[in-house]
């Protein structure tokens, strides 16, 4: 497993839409019961839960859990200092127009990108 305190030798995450817990777990470098228990914890992580209770996460939810991981593993962090700091990031975030516009960027691209390997 790869160092929980360096988010640098995460692989990048695929152009995909919802992802399972197990490949989010190999995407983030954290364990399934971590996951699960984060999702406990940071109320924002909120994955869609389908046939017999099957979490899918989408692109949004990955990057989250890679910031959650850094706040904890690497800036030392406790639960509730990161859950307080992500509130501040996305009260933030809301209140900037220009990443409002980049975030509706990001979506774009990855459907072009979803819908080009699909053409292929």
């Amino acid at each position: 497993m790869l160092d929980p305190k360096d988010n640098s030798e995460l692989p990048p995450i695929p152009g995909k839409r919802y992802f399972t817990i197990g490949e989010v777990s190999d995407l983030c470098a954290v364990k399934p019961h971590v996951l699960r228990y984060w999702e406990q914890e940071f109320p924002q992580l909120k994955p869609i839960k389908r046939r017999g209770n099957r979490r899918y996460y989408q692109r949004h939810e990955v990057q989250m859990i890679r910031q959650i991981r850094e706040l904890l593993y690497k800036d030392g962090f406790t639960i509730n200092g990161a859950r307080n700091q992500l509130d501040n990031e996305i009260v933030q975030t809301k209140d900037t127009p220009t990443a409002k516009k980049n975030v509706l960027v990001e979506e774009i691209l990855r459907d072009l990108n979803e819908i080009s390997q699909l053409l292929k």
